[in-house]
């Protein structure tokens, strides 16, 4: 049955299981938030799921919960008591929306487990894991199937919906699967059939132990972007046996942990791996739910209508906005607060230390209990100046609340450093939180006053009750003999194109700017966020043949900049290392394969017409080149809070005006909503 929704049939058409029906194709996908841990945790994750819940999409995957102690770390469940806690989010969500199914996903960390207990079929370390895993004996085999099945039933009793157990991404159960990581010569390694055992007796056994009134979905590496991995033929077989054995649905994943081939990042195309699920579709009779940069009702649309998928995961773009199905039913689709896949206060979060994750563009994120934008009962009428960031976020939840917003800004388009964010190959979602902006501000009634400097007498002679300052950095130019030179420009210029740059080109500064500007000036051809022939080449993956791991084992072909780049930074650590965890090593190897040519322990003396002359870790070396772009940090501007202050005007700073270091749209968004909360 299709539904008669104008823009998105198929995404409003309900799937019928047999069992039990999906109001519609879309679910929020597993992430783990670190809730899962904290005090009051499974309270605050109830709120976090119900939010979404009321948002409309139809079915919400957890994140995920070892079924033991040694599968994992912190929060497991294996007995009643733990399953209690649990009630708390399911309760949660069925209060929401009684038709909203929540399913739990059981995740083995496997070999990766943070745990000196760890587990594998084989006592193989992985590149990423702290512990070399104990090999698993025959008992030991059947006692990790036990607990898969008693998890289950805990999950059952706890009133979820359904499981989805993770057999991808180099966790326990796909590290059976692939013979770098089995070497067993027993029942459960050798032949692939042997190798895939394990998966097929969990889910037989799961299914036997819950019943048929119960969604089991497998979490299955349909591409896993591995030397050596997975065979297409392998992925055909063991989903029609895990089909077989009672997978109610079978979602497809792409990558292990350990690929070297960004899946995520902002700077993978939309829904670039869909075609994969679509080829393996052909082949069973069970749903298949696809993933992966399907950032928007639009883009999920297209994916069901291609035939590629039955239903479509978002979980980060649930983070980003919890609504964003109920904006998409009711046709305001320009009302989504978009995910950008920058993965700054989720992901990194999750793989940087465990911490709780967050949004960069919806600091409410798990945050649901603690951040609420309620009305105000005392209506104030506030300036805020400056259109970044830190002046966008606290505008828009100060207007949502009820206080008459008017925001200022000198330029002639609102957005900030967002603007130069944009401008960046990979970085093009930026675009999509300015659309989110602006349209933001018509809704809410924000008077918006581009093209106008502010100062202290225009403000007082207005007679605002607030004024917030977040009027953002300069640059800083550091004091060195030759920073006048013509060769020298700025990063606001380079990005912006309005200063030439030459052919042989130093960066001093290899943060995040500096990174963005070598990636701008090195780049040829498209963006490969935009084009996936030109992503598949760069990290060379063949989506049509789909080989052995879907990888062609050559070396990527990347376009080698005309230019010749000397990315320079003054700290003796790795380049780079303060880049997000999710998606530094991406830009590392993308910009070393153009050619870039990075340098620690970098020492600036002087410029001049000959070049940039330095010490490399003490040693002398000129870098001759024609521009030397300056990407050494920022200082607040206050200019007007202090002129404020000297008139006895009070106004409150945020974002880089508050603290400039290295520009941070995570803690801009962050301040600004909740000073916004508050006032």
């Amino acid at each position: 049955m299709m539904t008669t929704h104008t823009n998105y049939p198929l995404l409003f058409t309900p799937l019928d299981l047999g069992f039990t029906r999906l109001k519609n194709r879309v679910l929020m996908g597993s992430m783990h938030t670190g809730l899962e841990e904290a005090e009051n945790g499974f309270e605050r994750l109830g709120a976090y799921f119900a939010e979404r819940a009321r948002g409309g999409v139809g079915m919400i995957i957890t994140g995920g919960i070892p079924p033991n102690a040694e599968g994992g770390f912190g929060a497991k469940l294996s007995t009643p008591q733990e399953a209690a806690q649990h009630r708390l989010v399911t309760d949660a969500v069925h209060v929401a929306d009684a038709d909203v199914k929540i399913c739990m996903q059981i995740l083995h960390m496997g070999a990766i487990a943070p745990n000196p207990d760890c587990v594998a079929p084989s006592a193989i370390k992985s590149r990423i894991a702290p512990f070399t895993p104990r090999e698993l004996d025959a008992a030991g085999i059947e006692k990790q199937i036990e607990d898969f099945v008693s998890c289950a039933l805990m999950a059952k009793l706890a009133g979820y919906d359904g499981v989805e157990i993770i057999g991808s991404a180099g966790y326990l159960i796909s590290t059976f699967l692939v013979e770098r990581t089995n070497l067993r010569t027993d029942a459960w390694g050798g032949s692939f059939e042997n190798r895939m055992r394990f998966p097929v007796e969990v889910v037989r056994r799961v299914r036997e132990a819950v019943g048929m009134d119960f969604i089991l979905i497998f979490r299955i590496s349909a591409m896993d972007m591995l030397e050596g991995g997975l065979a297409r033929d392998e992925i055909v077989q063991l989903a029609q046996a895990v089909e077989a054995a009672g997978a109610s649905i079978i979602s497809t994943h792409f990558c292990w942990h350990e690929a070297p081939v960004p899946t995520i990042a902002t700077m993978v195309p939309r829904a670039a791996f869909t075609g994969v699920t679509g080829r393996l579709r052909q082949s069973l009779r069970v749903p298949l739910i696809t993933s992966n940069r399907i950032n928007m009702p639009s883009v999920a649309e297209a994916v069901l209508a291609r035939g590629d998928a039955d239903l479509i995961s978002m979980a980060r773009p649930m983070l980003a906005d919890p609504d964003l199905m109920r904006k998409a039913e009711q046709g305001r689709e320009d009302e989504i607060n978009t995910c950008i896949a920058c993965n700054q206060a989720c992901l990194d979060h999750t793989f940087g230390g465990n911490k709780q994750v967050s949004c960069l563009v919806n600091p409410r994120a798990c945050n649901e209990t603690l951040l609420n934008y309620r009305p105000t009962t005392q209506p104030k009428k506030i300036a805020v100046v400056g259109a970044g960031p830190a002046g966008l976020a606290f505008a828009t939840v100060a207007a949502q609340r009820g206080h008459r917003v008017t925001l200022f800004d000198a330029a002639d388009a609102i957005g900030g450093q967002f603007n130069l964010a944009k401008r960046i190959p990979g970085k093009e979602e930026f675009h999509e939180t300015l659309r989110y902006y602006t349209r933001m501000i018509e809704v809410l009634g924000i008077t918006l006053r581009l093209n106008t400097r502010v100062d202290a007498a225009l403000l007082k002679s207005m007679a605002f009750d607030e004024v917030i300052v977040a009027t953002g950095i300069a640059p800083r130019r550091p004091a060195l003999e030759g920073i006048e030179h013509p060769k020298v420009i700025g990063y606001i210029d380079a990005i912006l194109g309005r200063q030439p740059v030459g052919k042989r080109v130093a960066i001093m500064g290899a943060g995040g700017i500096g990174f963005d500007v070598a990636e701008l000036i090195s780049h040829a051809g498209p963006s490969a966020a935009l084009d996936r022939a030109t992503f598949a080449r760069e990290w060379g993956i063949d989506f049509e043949n789909h080989p052995r791991g879907g990888v062609t084992g050559v070396l990527p072909q990347v376009e080698k900049s005309e230019r010749t780049v000397y990315l320079l930074q003054r700290k003796t650590g790795a380049v780079g290392k303060g880049l997000g965890r999710s998606t530094g090593w991406t830009h590392r190897l993308t910009l070393g394969r153009r050619g870039v040519r990075m340098h620690n322990g970098v020492e600036y003396l002087k410029i001049d017409d000959a070049g940039l002359h330095t010490l490399v870790n003490g040693e002398p070396r000129l870098f001759e080149v024609d521009t030397v772009i300056v990407c050494a940090g920022q200082l607040p501007l206050r200019t007007l809070h202090d002129e404020l202050q000297q008139q006895g005007l009070a106004s409150q700073l945020i974002g880089g005006a508050f603290e400039a270091g290295e520009l941070d749209a995570k803690r801009a968004i962050d301040q600004g909503s909740r000073l916004a909360a508050v006032i």
